[in-house]
């Protein structure tokens, strides 16, 4: 999945500002509130999105000497959140602490690396956040437009920044690997077109005119908008693909791990802690996903074989190349996309109590990232400012784009998963910090995981090549946990993952080839998936086998969800302290 960009200061996980007067040490929600206002002044392009309109003029601060301050803060409030002793705390209290804790060691642990530099990857950049935007704000007065245009004349200076920061990475050793960056120049100059009006960018300007701003007035905004584009940002995107391409890319990283890299084997043991919010090593991922990828391969074998196919591969090779399985057009593909969706959402109540408000609406990926994306990816909503959540699908190269793959797709990006969960972190009844500022990888895309698997209970996969798909997907996060540790810790090439995904999988050689790269160029985040569906899986079948008759799957569902996203060691005691009111309840 993707998030719209939560802030376009992209140096530090969690960004922080300067206090102000200390707070008492033992008042817990003094911490918290400190944190918090630190979090929303120093990402204010996120305040933005969640209806706090005091930053709305800002960009952010992505240089060295911010992230050294925000560390230095993170530092000051550990302590302080340390000195609050648990036992005058709440069970909602502690968990407060908890989260808040793994939250502030974060930030102090990342800055010691010098991966902290490292301001891009393959897919995303300064440069797609502002194009990524206007997609997350609200347009409603001639104030709303102001400070937009007053963001876009500051890029030049943030943009300016951001390359500083990136060529001391890169005269340090800091460098993405070639083999993940082909086509990264087109995501850069693709953002403004040779007609202006036509970018990203402009859209605001694009609509038709607010009752509220007059003829005059809307005419001179969009003048504004087209001259600061043409000019000022033009010549931003275009030293940019000029640093890109004459600095940077010619001095890409040879190897495709992170391991390479200065401190890179320590770098990466980190990532795995802080992803997958455990203490499981490299090793031992690498092991979990070998026994999950031969479970799998055993099951794919039993499908194959059912649809009249005497091996896997064979069957395989039929759903990759059958013209019967592919959309003619990116109308047919997200016209058999939204019914999907629709299919979905009329089964939800059975498995939910609770659902959210917000709904969802279907994009298509912009055109200027689609060719070296993923196949799809969610982009959150906000209830405050009116924008609902997206669920964003790849138009391009529909013979990699099989129709068999949409149901598992789409319960994974939008409901129940992806969509269902992060809107309905928004609506609890939570303080605004962990409703807004809490995300833990490993239970969000563990959770959109698990949702795959609902699609059984659902009956969405109700032929072979649809159960294929289903299983390709969970072969596809098995596979990851193989090649992610292989190519950062065990010097595997780019070369053996694509092979080693093409063994086992179903996916297009395309979606394998875009995978990979976003492996290579994200190190650890895709482990998070698989460790957190396994947990999930595994809590639902203690909480069967204990609850018995009293087991009820909506309930179950609501009590994984009802505390927002959390670490899976918070999730674990939270679903045991649920089995044991459930066993009391008449």
């Amino acid at each position: 999945m993707r998030f719209v960009s939560i802030a376009l200061a992209t140096a530090s996980a969690f960004a922080l500002a300067t206090p102000g007067a200390a707070a008492p040490a033992d008042d817990l929600n003094a911490v918290t509130d400190e944190y918090w206002a630190a979090y929303l002044r120093a990402n204010p392009t996120y305040a933005s999105q969640i209806g706090h309109r005091e930053y709305d003029s800002k960009l952010g601060d992505v240089s060295l000497g911010e992230a050294d301050r925000q560390a230095e803060l993170a530092a000051r409030l550990l302590a302080r959140l340390n000195a609050i002793p648990e036992a005058g705390l709440s069970s909602t209290d502690r968990t407060n602490k908890a989260i808040l804790k793994r939250t502030l060691e974060s930030t102090v642990q990342g800055n010691r690396f010098g991966q902290r530099m490292m301001l891009f990857t393959n897919r995303s950049g300064w440069h797609q956040s502002l194009a990524d935007l206007a997609d997350s704000l609200t347009f409603r007065s001639k104030a709303d437009y102001e400070n937009y245009l007053t963001r876009l004349a500051d890029y030049p200076a943030l943009n300016d920044e951001s390359l500083r920061v990136s060529t001391r990475a890169l005269t340090e050793g800091f460098v993405l690997p070639c083999a993940a960056m082909t086509g990264f120049d087109q995501t850069i100059s693709g953002v403004i077109p040779a007609d202006a009006t036509k970018s990203r960018i402009y859209t605001p300007f694009a609509a038709e005119r607010p009752a509220n701003i007059s003829a005059a007035d809307w005419s001179a905004l969009q003048g504004r908008a087209r001259s600061l584009i043409e000019g000022d940002l033009r010549a931003a995107y275009a030293k940019h693909l000029d640093w890109y391409q004459n600095q940077y890319a010619p001095r890409c990283a040879k190897s495709a791990g992170v391991s390479s890299q200065p401190n890179g084997r320590a770098y990466y043991d980190w990532l795995i802690g802080q992803f997958t919010t455990t203490d499981l090593n490299a090793d031992q991922i690498h092991a979990l996903g070998l026994r999950e990828v031969a479970r799998i391969r055993a099951d794919m074998e039993k499908v194959a074989k059912g649809a009249g196919f005497a091996t896997r591969e064979a069957y395989i090779a039929d759903l990759r190349t059958n013209p019967k399985y592919y959309a003619n057009t990116p109308e047919e593909l997200l016209e058999v996309t939204a019914r999907e969706t629709k299919k979905i959402d009329g089964q939800m109540p059975r498995f939910f109590t609770l659902l959210p408000r917000l709904p969802y609406g279907l994009k298509e990926i912009p055109a200027e990232t689609a060719a070296g994306t993923t196949t799809a990816y969610y982009n959150q909503g906000s209830p405050e400012q009116g924008i609902a959540g997206f669920y964003f699908v790849n138009t391009t190269k529909l013979d990699q784009r099989p129709l068999w793959e949409v149901p598992v797709l789409t319960v994974h990006e939008a409901v129940p998963g992806h969509h269902h969960q992060i809107a309905l972190q928004q609506e609890l009844p939570l303080p605004e910090w962990r409703r807004y500022g809490a995300y833990f990888t490993a239970f969000v895309e563990g959770w959109g995981l698990y949702s795959e698997r609902l699609g059984i209970e659902m009956g969405l996969y109700d032929t072979p090549a649809k159960d294929m798909g289903r299983l390709s997907y969970q072969m596809w996060r098995a596979t990851r946990l193989v090649v992610d540790t292989g190519m950062h810790a065990k010097g595997w090439s780019k070369e053996k993952a694509v092979a080693y995904m093409l063994d086992n999988t179903a996916l297009s050689p395309a979606n394998i080839e875009a995978e990979i790269n976003r492996y290579i160029a994200n190190p650890g985040q895709a482990l998070a998936y698989k460790i957190g569906q396994l947990k999930i899986e595994e809590l639902r079948a203690r909480a069967e086998q204990q609850l018995g008759a009293k087991f009820d799957v909506r309930r179950f569902h609501d009590a994984v969800l009802g505390q927002g996203s959390v670490p899976l060691d918070a999730l674990e005691t939270q679903i045991d302290a649920w089995i044991a009111s459930e066993r009391n309840r008449t």
